[in-house]
């Protein structure tokens, strides 16, 4: 018998080699083969010597066949594939499936920006081994039960940016290794216990930006390996007892800009293990030791920016650990020495109208005999407004004289205050709950969801901080609607078919910080339509029929801070709109039919850090409406048709602006000098899906951390070599890509060096630059960036990147 020789590797699959199968001792392992679906190496051990022999041959010649080329090669025609490092990029194709012939072995597949709205049960049941899956911006309004069945190796999911508005038991089965998962900015309105007990790996889930009020008992049930949560920028005002049980890693929790009334310490003392806790833009006016906080390991516990009016000193007694305690931007007039959270070493209270008198004084000292840093100012008296805290003596600190005591008193009796007693006691019984709604006293809620109403009901708790009347019908809010509501704080009148807020509607409500108005049939307010609410910060009034900005009534919102106007008839932003609003920070106009900015429209708004006029009808960067707005940090223009950019477009906010996006506005051209003045403080910008063909180099744009240059149809000859050389200076993935010449199609703009290796001057151009990257890079090696790069979202698989081929 002649010796054994061993096997070749399989050159299909990659396994094998050794001695032959049918030749080994013992049962043989069943390993998958790319040649023969169905087949594993079990299987073919079986056949016997003479199958073994057949099959082997088939093996060793299949290579050499068209068939073996075309599997190994396959790549859907809208995609882009990187068979070497095994990733997809299907980026912006109006896809409204899943492409079929994406490669098995597949690891990182990016269809964002797609128009897939469905994913259906196991659509991913042909790719085992993807570890990165990107669905951001799809359209999604329904994930199937089972959708991700497979899928075991998955370690990102991200499915933010869509419209799901909610997510059945069984959706997310099947991902037992994912660690992060993205929902940010959908429209979840609720959780359902279990939605997410088959994810024990996860570490990292963001909720953020959705529609959630309400957290049942047991909703993360199941994950007890996240150290993360994020559920900022929702709606919430109401935490069961048990929402947060059953998750002892977590260690951060964001719940800022909500709406909680009050702080919801037995509910967070459930996560025992919290290190810090962000709680601020929240309405709640106290918080005290009743309140149960109890968390023994707290670092860091933010509290910013809410409506806080007094602390009490035993607030935080059982959270030992406390480091750093954030209390800017609240109405705080005076502060005791803590007592409890013996570590402090950081209390910010920035903003706060703090009153510099003798009663002061044991703060002072506290702060000093304990060595805790504060960068508080004085609001009162006015001889010591606007001086350190700190650099304050006890001397400074001087008790009233008998006159301008009872002046001060006669302030103090005015201002809102925490009775004696128990701080959660409010003065005036709680009247009756109407019939057909729901009053409870312990949260000081009350609502009448979808009761088929056809007035305002009366009658409410005197109490009642939150008052959810959304989903009836009252075409009509009558004068003093809401008569005895002077605590109330948020109050909910979404999709309730209003036409007309008459005058004084919200007389009464002093103490009104939201109001819900989208969704109605509203096209106009009268100019005393919304008097009655001075403190009211944030205004919904998207989806409505708003022909015009209703500046009139505005005019009684001194405190405006944020206003919704998305999806409305607007035409035009005219001077006027927008007088009086100071304190206006955020302002949204998206999806409306604005061809207008007028200039100084928006020039009352010096502090506005928001701007969306994202998909409209502007034909121009309303450059000159942007002058007088220094503290600008983000712009949103995509989806306006656009064109083209002239120099100096941004020039007015170019000392402050960090975002700006012009994706998707059919930009043929822009000129050299169309950033001018921007680049100090830019982070990202957004120039996807336009058309194009050519872009300048943009060397004033040192810090940016994002450009996204993807879906354009660059001409790569000598005319791009100044953005080629650019764009291998920066160490960012751009996605910029080839379309013409079609000997360079699909290859990256960034390193297609040999497309340009014939333009004039490449050879000095190549001898000059040494290109630097950017400090932060200097200092972090490779992984460490592309770990940085996922913050931003993993999912800048761009299809122009080296190597990437398509087919």
């Amino acid at each position: 018998m002649p010796p054994i020789q061993p096997c070749p590797r399989c050159q299909v699959c990659g396994l094998g080699g050794g001695l032959p199968l049918a030749s080994r001792q013992g049962p043989l392992p069943a390993f998958p083969c790319a040649a023969f679906p169905g087949w594993t190496g079990r299987a073919i051990g079986m056949a016997g010597p003479q199958s073994v022999s057949v099959v082997l041959l088939l093996l060793l010649l299949l290579p050499l066949g068209p068939t073996w080329h075309a599997a190994a090669q396959r790549c859907p025609q809208t995609c882009v594939c990187d068979n070497s490092r095994r990733h997809v990029a299907c980026r912006h194709q109006n896809l409204t499936e899943v492409p079929n012939a994406i490669p098995e072995l597949t690891q990182r597949l990016d269809l964002q920006g797609n128009m897939l709205k469905l994913i259906p049960a196991a659509a991913f049941r042909d790719l085992p081994y993807l570890t990165h899956l990107d669905l951001r911006h799809c359209q999604v309004e329904l994930v199937a039960e089972g959708a991700f069945r497979g899928l075991g190796r998955l370690l990102l999911l991200n499915l933010a940016s869509n419209r799901l508005n909610a997510l059945p038991q069984e959706a997310l089965d099947g991902l037992g290794s994912l660690r992060r998962l993205e929902l940010e900015g959908n429209l979840l309105e609720e959780l359902r216990p279990g939605t997410f007990g088959a994810l024990g790996a996860l570490a990292t889930l963001n909720l953020a930006h959705n529609t959630l009020v309400y957290l049942p008992a047991m909703a993360f049930q199941g994950l007890v390996r996240a150290r993360w949560l994020q559920l900022s920028h929702n709606a919430l005002s109401v935490l069961a007892p048990e929402a947060l049980a059953g998750l002892p890693a977590l260690r951060r929790l964001s719940l800022h800009h909500n709406e909680l009334q009050s702080l919801p310490g037995a509910t967070l003392s459930q996560a025992r293990g919290l290190a810090r806790l962000e709680l601020g833009h929240n309405p709640f006016t106290y918080t005290g030791e009743e309140d149960g906080l109890v968390l023994p390991g707290l670092r860091e516990l933010r509290l910013d920016h809410g409506a806080l009016q007094a602390l009490d000193p035993r607030a935080f007694a059982h959270c030992p650990r406390l480091h750093t305690l954030d209390l800017r931007g609240n109405q705080l007039d005076a502060l005791q020495p803590l007592q409890g959270p013996g570590q402090l070493r950081r209390l910010r209270l920035h903003g706060n109208p703090l009153r510099c008198d003798c009663r002061a004084r044991p703060l002072l000292q506290w702060l000093a005999r304990a060595r805790v840093r504060s960068d508080g100012a004085c609001g009162e008296p006015r001889r010591l407004r606007g001086e350190a805290l700190d650099a304050l003596r006890p001397s400074d600190l001087r008790c009233p004289v008998a006159g301008a005591e009872e002046e001060e008193e006669e302030v103090a009796a005015a201002r809102p205050r925490v009775p004696a007693g128990t701080s959660k006691e409010k003065a005036g019984a709680p009247g009756p709950c109407p019939r057909a709604c729901v009053c409870a006293p312990e949260s000081r809620h009350s609502g009448c969801e979808g009761r088929g109403l056809q007035v305002v009901p009366r009658g409410f708790p005197n109490d009642t901080q939150l008052l959810d009347l959304r989903q009836n019908h009252f075409p009509l809010v009558p004068r003093e609607a809401f008569p005895g509501l002077g605590q109330l704080v948020s109050l909910h009148l979404q999709h309730c078919g209003i036409t007309e807020l008459e005058a004084g509607a919200l007389a009464g409500l002093g103490s009104l910080l939201y109001l819900y108005l989208s969704d109605n049939t509203l096209s106009s307010l009268s100019a005393a339509s919304l008097k009655g609410a001075p403190c009211l910060g944030y205004l919904y009034l998207e989806r409505n029929r708003f022909l015009q900005v209703p500046g009139a009534a505005l005019r009684a919102l001194p405190s405006l801070f944020s206003l919704h106007l998305q999806d409305n008839a607007l035409d035009r932003l005219a001077l006027g709109d927008l007088a009086g609003m100071r304190a206006l920070r955020w302002l949204y106009l998206s999806g409306n039919r604005i061809t207008q900015v007028s200039p100084g429209a928006l020039g009352p708004t010096q502090e506005l850090e928001k701007l969306h006029l994202d998909r409209n009808q502007l034909r121009e960067v309303p450059t000159a409406a942007l002058e007088g707005l220094p503290a600008l940090l983000e712009l949103q223009l995509s989806g306006n048709p656009l064109r083209a950019l002239q120099d100096g477009a941004f020039w007015p906010v170019g000392r402050s602006l960090q975002h700006l996006f012009l994706n998707s506005s059919g930009l043929e051209q822009i000129s050299p000098g169309a950033f001018l003045g921007l680049g100090p403080r830019l982070q990202s910008l957004h120039l996807q899906k336009n058309q194009l063909q050519a872009l300048p180099a943009l060397p004033g744009l040192s810090q940016l951390e994002l450009i996204d240059l993807s879906g354009n149809p660059f001409h790569c000859d000598c005319q791009l070599l100044p953005l080629h050389r650019w764009l291998t200076g920066l160490n960012l993935h751009v996605g910029a890509a080839c379309a013409a010449p079609p000997s360079a199609r699909g290859q990256s703009v960034k390193a297609a060096a040999a497309v340009f290796e014939a333009c004039p001057g490449w050879a000095a151009g190549k001898a000059k630059r040494t290109p630097a990257p950017r400090p932060s890079a200097q200092r972090t090696p490779m992984k460490g960036r592309r770990q940085g790069a996922n913050k931003v979202g993993w999912g800048q698989v761009q299809g122009g990147l080296a190597g990437w081929v398509r087919f």
